[in-house]
């Protein structure tokens, strides 16, 4: 039996269920009055569909105001097997969001005995997403990018989000963050049906190191510190994260035709 060709997952079945049942659901709130503290914001994030498969990539840097909080923190997280999220916004709720849907993801199919499908897997962020919604308000948004290999429909998808937790999917490709519109503007121009794998992971930081000429809070390639972009590819085979000496190269060439 394949996965379930479910848009929510059934009832009992969600772990974060589980948790308010027994009293123990985390408790996001903001006292009245109060303003949210500042906090390291992740920058942009993409993904790209390929003919076998899917490409999802980010870059490296974090920022708070218009300083760099840091310089190599990882934005694109295998989900499961077949899906990865790549996470934008509030840098530390994003990371405990990844967190708890990777456990989410788990708890469903030891419970069920089946995964997720694809479909339900985006429903059930969309869900996390909007249970951010009272911190949203005070300005710590988190934004994801949701990509994996549809196992029925054997090809790529993508599916972005909003704020309050809207999902939608993307035909192409699709784009979050501050430098967004700038990699989504580079990957209309560039992008072409016929990609292969290889292909898509070079047009990936291509777009990244795009929006880093434009955008401050993306942060290209830096060759001498080493610091490269997180790229996971994802097929029938699973989900595979690119080593730095594959991107390197890449990286290294982008930044040399990219002005």
């Amino acid at each position: 039996m394949g996965p379930l060709p479910l848009d929510v997952p059934v009832p009992g079945a969600s772990f974060s269920d589980l948790l308010e049942i027994v009293g123990a659901s985390p408790v996001f709130s903001i006292p009245e009055g109060a303003t949210a503290p500042s906090a390291p914001e992740g920058t942009t994030v993409l993904a790209l569909r390929y003919p076998n498969g899917v490409v999802i990539a980010g870059d490296r840097r974090v920022t708070e105001g218009n300083l760099v909080a840091h310089r190599r923190i990882r934005k694109v997280f295998p989900a499961d097997h077949y899906s990865a999220i790549a996470i934008a916004g509030t840098a530390g709720l994003a990371i405990d969001m990844v967190k708890l849907f990777q456990v989410e993801l788990e708890h469903y199919e030891k419970i069920e005995g089946i995964r997720l499908s694809l479909e339900g897997k985006a429903s059930f962020l969309a869900r996390l997403v909007r249970n951010q919604l009272p911190l949203a308000f005070q300005g710590l948004v988190v934004v994801p990018l949701f990509a994996g290999y549809d196992e029925r429909l054997e090809f790529g998808r993508v599916y972005s989000f909003d704020v309050v937790g809207g999902r939608y999917e993307e035909i192409d490709f699709g784009s979050t963050g501050s430098g967004s519109r700038l990699a989504r503007s580079y990957l209309r121009t560039a992008y072409e049906d016929d990609l292969t794998g290889d292909d898509a992971a070079r047009l990936a930081v291509q777009a990244l190191v795009s929006a880093s000429q434009e955008d401050t809070a993306t942060g290209g390639p830096d060759l001498r510190r080493g610091i490269f972009p997180n790229v996971v590819r994802i097929d029938s085979d699973g989900v595979e994260e690119l080593p730095d000496n594959v991107i390197a190269p890449i990286a290294e060439s982008a930044l040399e035709t990219i002005r």
